[in-house]
């Protein structure tokens, strides 16, 4: 499927910036998560990749996507969750989100979540996949699951403990509080609040200002990181040496040398 064949997202990509966008496009269901939404999201984040695998073979491109912005159409989520209309009859086991979760997590760039409303349930799971979240002050945060019997699970009682704590996250998800974007700042569930009419100036503001770095040496930082928090400190040093020194040996290296000893702006290629 090409971007353009899309039905539940919006694809995007600024050439000129290597930032890339996915909008979860369903407003009328507040971007709930159907089965075709999961896979759309998966088949977008394969476009990107599509556009490096091309860039790398062409002479004068390398990695095209600096990064991705991952938001909800329309002004009042970001995301509630499963589409409840599709998946209450559905059987246990039949179908989770958890490929599209991991496949968000794992994807080579950084992804900042751009939450504007409410980001609930699996909403909030996506945004925990995220590398970055950004939020507007009119925004809310929750794991309402519990009251319809069931619980987080896709992810939100792993992911969570890693920013809040285990004690935090059980009150979180035992009583479906809903808390507001200031006490997300406070609980460190999302990294920056804004006014909701700066919102977008600041989301662009910050994915360029990652952007303009090279972009091999960003994704190594993240799977750097990534691998701290999945294992121990011997492997994720092991990984972080190893990063290093191949890193010492790309283009973008040699032109950060260049460009320090004749004191101009870097010109990054991704090679």
């Amino acid at each position: 499927m090409q971007p353009e064949d899309f039905e539940t997202i919006d694809w995007r990509f600024d050439e000129e910036t290597g930032v890339g966008r996915i909008v979860l496009d369903r407003p009328d269901k507040l971007n709930a998560l159907s089965k075709q939404c999961c896979d759309e999201i998966i088949e977008g984040l394969e476009a990107f990749e599509a556009l490096d695998r091309q860039g790398l073979y062409e002479e004068d491109d390398g990695v095209k996507t600096r990064i991705v912005v991952l938001e909800g159409a329309g002004d009042d989520a970001f995301c509630v969750g499963s589409d409840v209309d599709e998946f209450h009859d559905v059987k246990p086991g039949v179908f989770n989100f958890n490929p599209m979760f991991t496949r968000v997590e794992e994807f080579p760039a950084p992804i900042v979540a751009k939450i504007d409303g409410y980001c609930l349930g699996g909403g909030l799971e996506l945004a925990l996949t995220c590398d970055f979240r950004i939020a507007s002050e009119d925004s809310q945060f929750g794991f309402p699951e519990i009251q319809l019997g069931i619980m987080p699970g896709d992810g939100g009682t792993q992911r969570l403990p890693e920013i809040v704590g285990p004690s935090r996250t059980k009150e979180l998800a035992m009583t479906a509080e809903h808390i507001d974007a200031a006490e997300a700042l406070d609980d460190g569930i999302v990294d920056y609040v804004h006014q909701s009419a700066d919102l977008e100036a600041e989301v662009v503001e910050f994915a360029e200002r990652i952007a303009e770095q090279p972009p091999l040496a960003v994704r190594s930082i993240k799977d750097a990181v990534n691998i701290s928090q999945e294992t121990n400190l011997r492997t994720g040093r092991y990984y972080e040496r190893r990063a290093g020194n191949w890193l010492t040996a790309t283009e973008d290296h040699e032109e950060g040398v260049e460009a320090f000893e004749e004191k101009r702006d870097p010109e990054w290629k991704g090679q």
